[in-house]
């Protein structure tokens, strides 16, 4: 296997980044070039996942003090402090099994203890179900803290990982 390697993410990446969200849009929101250009100047981290010189995954983390539009973050905004949001983290197809999805939880747990930050947020579909996310969620150390139900119909476990 070729080795992983993480990198924080530059505008020049959008385009690779815009195409893995948008194979993924089913478990993630829509992005095309501008909203990943306003998503990349408020992201307290983007990261990319290089295997072979080629893209191969990426995550956007929005820290308590970013300033962010999106219905899942405000929710754990008001019942959390000094965490990090993912607000998405997507693995190409091809490379899935390959670690990439653990070495960026275990990227952004460094970086949040570094950061002084207390957990790690994010969400992810029950209804209907994102099963690779859910599969994972648990074995990196996360609970469910909460539920929304969200105006397109989807219903998304809202999880916490404690530092």
């Amino acid at each position: 296997m070729s080795e992983i390697i993480l990198r924080p993410a530059t505008i020049d990446d959008g385009e690779d980044i815009v195409a893995l969200n948008a194979a993924s849009v089913a478990v993630t929101s829509p992005m095309d070039n501008r909203r990943f250009r306003q998503l990349f100047d408020g992201c307290a981290i983007t990261m990319v996942a290089d295997i072979d010189g080629r893209v191969a995954g990426f995550l956007m983390g929005f820290t308590d003090d970013s300033v962010y539009d999106n219905g899942n973050y405000r929710w754990s905004a008001e019942r959390l402090k000094r965490f990090v949001y993912i607000d998405r983290v997507v693995v190409s197809e091809a490379c899935r099994s390959f670690g990439v999805g653990h070495a960026f939880y275990s990227h952004i747990q460094f970086w949040a203890k570094n950061s002084d930050l207390l957990s790690i947020a994010a969400e992810m579909d029950v209804d209907p179900p994102n099963t690779v996310s859910l599969n994972f969620h648990p074995k990196a150390g996360f609970v469910q803290i909460g539920t929304r139900s969200l105006d397109s119909g989807k219903v998304v476990s809202m999880q916490i990982r404690c530092l």
